[in-house]
């Protein structure tokens, strides 16, 4: 899903830093192309593709067996995911959400 990135937020996540970010908080990363992949908990995959200095895409695969896991593992995992997104666009949760129904609203997303 692409997320926008807060209005001169992007000197916090250019060169190596969105990496090192994702390894603080997911505890591993790999860069496979203009990608940075990682994994935690119930995600099985992990991929940030930063689409301009106002646009990321963020996209995640669950283990196959993601409901057969504990509530606390599913939540943590979620938990985990919007600290990433927070701290990579600048927007929280909420912020988020407002965004996405505008867009929805408009018909731009």
């Amino acid at each position: 899903m692409d997320y926008d990135i807060k209005k001169g937020w992007f000197k916090n996540i250019e060169g190596d830093a969105l990496a090192q970010l994702m390894e603080s908080i997911f505890g591993n990363v790999k860069k496979d192309g203009d990608k940075l992949v990682s994994s935690y908990g119930v995600m099985e995959t992990i991929e940030v593709t930063v689409l301009g200095k106002d646009k990321m895409d963020i996209t995640t695969k669950n283990v196959p067996d993601a409901e057969k896991r504990s509530d606390d593992e599913i939540l943590d995992s979620k938990r985990k995911l919007n600290v990433f997104a927070e701290k990579a666009t600048g927007f929280d949760a909420k912020a988020r959400m407002k965004r996405a129904q505008k867009k929805a609203k408009e018909g731009t997303l």
